[in-house]
């Protein structure tokens, strides 16, 4: 789903889930088994993982009239949290579908990422919520990256992305293969060093 997501970040998550996973966790599934998301708290750090992403954990409003995309094709929002003394870093992703056209509907976010800072439009041939949030935590100065645009920023997918790269909200837009209307991802990211380094 990301690009340039380092894999460190994933397999450093996995270590500590290892670590703490014989403390206290809660695996809730509700009646209709669709919102399932585990919980572990200890000492060592929180995790939270869970198909529960949505337009409010990713900041910003639902597009009015918008409906979750579950095509079988798309996968299930994601809200992956993990908080730890040494780090931490939060990913919310949830796809959406509405009858508007895509300019309605990059009008509408436009507006809304605003209250984050200065909003970039880029373009991309990424479909499906592909988005490009840039992540590089080869650089440890990464949380001062501004975003930009990848490629030759050209393409039919509409990018609107606001923030540094340790603390951005991207919003993916497309017109709806076959059928009139668009789709679109919300999509958070937050990353940090030790408690204090931002």
């Amino acid at each position: 789903m990301f690009r340039r997501f380092s894999r460190s970040i994933f397999v450093v998550a996995f270590g500590v889930v290892l670590a703490i996973g014989v403390c206290s966790a809660q695996d809730q599934k509700s009646d209709s088994d669709q919102n399932k998301h585990l919980d572990i708290q200890s000492s060592a750090g929180d995790l939270h993982l869970g198909n529960d992403g949505d337009a409010r954990k990713a900041g910003l409003p639902l597009y009015p009239g918008a409906r979750p995309r579950r095509d079988k094709d798309d996968s299930d929002p994601v809200n992956l949290g993990l908080l730890t003394e040494a780090f931490g870093f939060k990913i919310v992703v949830a796809k959406y579908e509405s009858e508007d056209a895509p300019d309605k509907v990059i009008s509408f976010y436009r507006d809304k990422l605003k209250k984050y800072g200065k909003v970039l439009e880029c373009h991309t041939r990424e479909h499906g919520g592909d988005t490009h949030a840039d992540i590089d935590d080869k650089d440890s100065d990464s949380r001062k990256k501004e975003l930009k645009c990848d490629g030759d920023n050209t393409g039919p997918v509409t990018e609107l992305k606001v923030g540094r790269e340790d603390n951005q909200h991207v919003v993916a837009i497309e017109p709806r293969e076959g059928h009139a209307g668009s789709t679109f991802a919300l999509v958070y990211v937050y990353t940090r060093g030790k408690q204090g380094d931002i």
